[in-house]
């Protein structure tokens, strides 16, 4: 049975039926608090409770620690990009820490950002140190992944898009909302990542909607299997691991691509970029978004994000 741990600027919390358990532990950050799973468990069978609602919750992953996030790895986005699945190769990009932000914190957009996107996904987060060249199969994936978190890939794609780089426009403070909880699995429990269904909304409206099974491209074993080929990992890293269609970016059709790209650059994203001004998806001063994970069956949830936009 899954473990939802929940953090507040004092403590740690066992999220139960009836409200949350403080944990009794020292740990400060997520990878200490991972070491401490004895405390994690003693508190998930301690009847005391308060209301979870009393609880200004933080990210329940703690800052610095690496977040790495792969790139275009839902078959519907690589579609709507006006790609194919088949041609795309698993890659990686990193972003800053410092990102990191709370599931009801606001998210803030930079004075000189315009196009401000969204991405739900899900979060891995790393149980204990993988060294370069370790070992990583089915029978071992529970060992190194501890648990899920929902998290929200938010973009400037104004930022992104002419740099050809994602790790400044995706690095502002508050550009990673995480959690609200950090979901602990069984190995029985990660081998149902398939069923997992990612959902964003924006003030009500349904954007994001994708079953995990059928659309991602290459999942947790292959991506880590891939990272840990030249990249430590250390206990409380982030994987973030791609959304699925319904951003507000999309590609233009083919013939406008066609001409775009006969353009000089400067010339060619000018254009792009008056064209999105027009596309009323990008997110505005005011917005709500509500970013969920969970089964359909409601046996694994990761909870509901609620983050308003804000402009700087």
């Amino acid at each position: 049975m899954t473990i939802s741990v929940l953090r507040t600027s004092d403590a740690w919390w066992v999220y139960t039926a009836t409200g949350a358990t403080k944990i009794a532990t020292d740990a400060t950050t997520t990878g200490a608090l991972l070491a401490d799973r004895a405390a994690i468990e003693a508190a998930a069978s301690d009847p005391s409770t308060v209301p979870v609602d009393s609880l200004d919750l933080l990210s329940p992953v703690t800052a610095p620690c690496r977040v790495v996030a792969q790139m275009t790895n839902f078959a519907s986005h690589v579609r709507d990009a006006g790609m194919e699945p088949a041609s795309i190769p698993l890659t990686f990009f990193r972003k800053s820490s410092a990102s990191i932000t709370g599931p009801a914190d606001a998210i803030v957009k930079p004075s000189h950002v315009r196009f401000l996107d969204y991405e739900v996904e899900i979060g891995l987060v790393i149980g204990t140190d993988i060294p370069v060249g370790s070992t990583i199969d089915e029978s071992n994936l529970s060992d190194y992944v501890a648990g899920l978190v929902v998290t929200n890939d938010v973009s400037a794609r104004d930022i992104q898009l002419p740099q050809t780089q994602f790790y400044e426009a995706k690095s502002y403070p508050t550009f990673t909302p995480v959690g609200p909880a950090l979901v602990l699995l069984t190995a029985a429990e990660l081998k149902r990542f398939g069923d997992l269904r990612l959902q964003l909304r924006v003030n009500g409206q349904l954007r994001q909607d994708m079953l995990v099974a059928g659309d991602m491209i290459y999942p947790p074993l292959q991506a880590l299997r891939s990272l840990t080929r030249f990249q430590d990992l250390s206990a409380g890293d982030l994987i973030l691991t791609g959304t699925p269609v319904g951003t507000a970016l999309s590609a233009p059709p083919k013939p406008i691509q066609l001409i775009g790209s006969l353009l000089p650059p400067a010339v060619k994203w000018k254009a792009f970029f008056k064209s999105q001004a027009e596309n009323p998806k990008y997110l505005h001063d005011g917005d709500v978004v509500e970013a969920t994970v969970a089964t359909d069956d409601g046996a694994i949830d990761l909870g509901a994000q609620h983050n308003t936009v804000r402009y700087a």
